[in-house]
């Protein structure tokens, strides 16, 4: 069976195009299989962990300013834009950019963390924890502090990221890509009425969050704070 040129120069892009493919659905895979067992847990630790509370602010890490931030109705949503920004564009990059399993896997460890406990203020808390304050739902005890699961996706896929992509590094040298096509004007406007789309949705969520900002911290409101609007 023989090929014409045109066939055979449509090979490669067929090729690519099923590389792609693959790439990106091992990420959103990897990131929705972090965020799933998260929840998971979140929801277990909500209804049967007996030190189960919900983290509505920051952490000792952004320092008692910015965690008050978070924990206000208004900067909170605001934040939460700013993070939803920053996490979409963290896996924009991952989707986009084809790595080895070296790193992809630590990689989607983090940024899916940070995304499972976003979701948490963005209206997951709605489901894992009826009837609580936005925040993250935290059981796990060290020492005074309670962390989730996302926690030690993010703890331990941090540091795993930054040994890999060390490694990968020092093991091999950067190539230059070649240049790709830019986008036609039908794509471009498509992109961009997607993504306006996106925000606005988004912003109604983060809206519905603020507004909708009562609820208690722990699941029995007697063994903590209650927060109320």
């Amino acid at each position: 069976m023989s090929y014409d040129s045109t066939t055979a120069a449509a090979l490669p892009a067929q090729v690519t195009r099923k590389g792609g493919l693959e790439h990106r659905s091992t990420v959103l895979g990897l990131l929705a299989v972090v965020v799933v067992v998260d929840q998971l847990a979140k929801g277990w630790a909500w209804r049967h962990a007996p030190l189960t509370q919900i983290n509505y602010g920051g952490n000792i890490f952004v320092g008692a300013t910015i965690s008050h931030w978070y924990a206000d109705p208004v900067t909170g949503a605001l934040l939460d834009l700013m993070d939803f920004g920053l996490l979409s564009a963290a896996a924009f990059v991952m989707i986009r950019r084809r790595q080895p399993a070296l790193v992809l896997v630590p990689g989607a460890m983090m940024v899916g963390g940070w995304i499972s406990n976003l979701l948490d203020r963005l209206g997951m808390h709605y489901v894992t924890a009826p009837g609580s304050v936005r925040g993250a739902v935290d059981f796990i005890p060290l020492g005074p502090i309670r962390y989730n699961v996302a926690d030690v996706f993010i703890f331990c896929g941090t540091l795993l990221f930054i040994l890999a992509v060390t490694v990968s590094a020092w093991r091999t040298n950067r190539s230059a890509t070649a240049s790709r096509p830019p986008p036609t004007r039908h794509r471009r406007r498509r992109t961009w009425l997607s993504g306006i789309a996106s925000v606005a949705c988004l912003v109604v969520v983060v809206g519905f969050g603020a507004v909708n900002y009562g609820g208690v911290t722990t699941p029995n409101p007697a063994s903590g704070p209650t927060i109320t609007r």
